[in-house]
């Protein structure tokens, strides 16, 4: 939860029928947990697995206290039943690794693009009382200008960038088109406890406890980097906030951080320290890179009430922590694209 309690926000929260997409994920479970302390009718849409777990809900302790619903956004009636009878609906269901967009780029059409219009059109017909959709700093490209405005143009760099791209058209041609009640959070690089290990500050983390080099990419990119609690913070206050519906808001600190520096902060961090060596493989495609992410977030602060709380040395230590108690779990020798 937040770092500091309000009660507006239980209030608002109270009784409402919430359904989170992309419930058992990164940010999507930490957002789903949040709800149950705020009283809210908490359903979460978990992707099908054979064995029936949830994802990062599985052991969670709020579990007992969430519907979950296992189906997929890319099936319309699975979706459908979903959605039915909800006040707010998060849409975070997502294929999200870059690399990988570059192998099966169609499969983020599906879920990406696609998937977002089956949640856009049973939010329609249902009448949901709005929808936040999940944007990305992704869709910026490059910068053309920092810090990033939402203003920006967009730019698809990326397979995965462009199906995000796509989502967040559907989503404003839903609203302008349909009115369907929907504001779209744009966040810039979250990182915290639950992220996969391919992400770049846990991929850092585990290399550095397995006492191995550190094998990173293109070392000079910057990033804006926020703790995933801010993230869904911002998440809660997009929902609460009446002005916003209609509106593409960032979430983002407004600093960056090179990876040659942040590899550095995170070795001083937990007191370690290992060489750095470049690998291709890790290196995106030369005009697919995005060089700098660094976002204006004078809207998140003005109409969401919105900023940071948790400083990027204090995020880095709980969420070293948590990788330090996981490690077995996740980690991985090679690099998984």
């Amino acid at each position: 939860m937040s770092k500091k309690s309000d009660s507006k926000d239980t209030e608002y929260w109270k009784g409402k029928r919430v359904l989170v997409t992309g419930a058992a994920g990164f940010i999507g479970s930490h957002l789903t947990e949040s709800m149950v302390p705020l009283c809210a009718h908490t359903r979460a849409l978990v992707q099908y697995r054979s064995d029936g777990r949830a994802g990062w809900l599985e052991g969670s302790a709020s579990k007992m206290d969430i519907e979950i619903l296992a189906g997929d956004v890319r099936d319309r009636d699975s979706v459908r039943r979903a959605v039915e009878g909800s006040d707010v609906v998060f849409h975070l269901a997502a294929l999200i690794g870059i690399p990988y967009s570059y192998e099966a780029p169609l499969s983020y059409v599906h879920t990406n693009a696609e998937g977002t219009f089956h949640v856009l059109t049973a939010c329609r017909d249902s009448g949901v009382g709005l929808m936040v959709q999940t944007s990305t700093s992704e869709v910026y490209g490059s910068a053309q200008q920092v810090p990033i405005s939402e203003s920006h143009p967009l730019q698809a760099q990326s397979p995965y960038s462009a199906s995000k791209i796509a989502a967040d058209k559907f989503a404003e041609a839903f609203h302008l088109s349909f009115d369907v009640p929907v504001v779209t959070v744009r966040p810039f690089n979250t990182y915290g406890p639950r992220q996969s290990p391919r992400a770049i500050i846990p991929a850092i983390m585990t290399q550095l406890l397995q006492g191995n080099d550190l094998r990173l990419g293109n070392t000079e990119t910057t990033r804006d980097l926020n703790f995933v609690l801010d993230t869904v913070r911002g998440f809660r206050l997009a929902a609460q906030s009446p002005e916003a519906v209609g509106e593409v808001v960032n979430l983002g600190t407004g600093k960056e951080i090179s990876i040659g520096d942040l590899a550095t902060m995170i070795m001083s961090t937990v007191g370690v320290n290992r060489s750095v060596v470049v690998e291709d493989q890790r290196v995106r495609p030369s005009k697919s890179e995005v060089m700098r992410l660094c976002a204006d977030n004078t809207k998140a602060r003005t109409l969401l009430g919105w900023e940071p709380e948790y400083s990027l040395e204090e995020g880095l230590k709980i969420t070293f922590e948590w990788v330090q108690q996981n490690l077995d779990a996740i980690a991985r020798e090679e690099y998984a694209v």
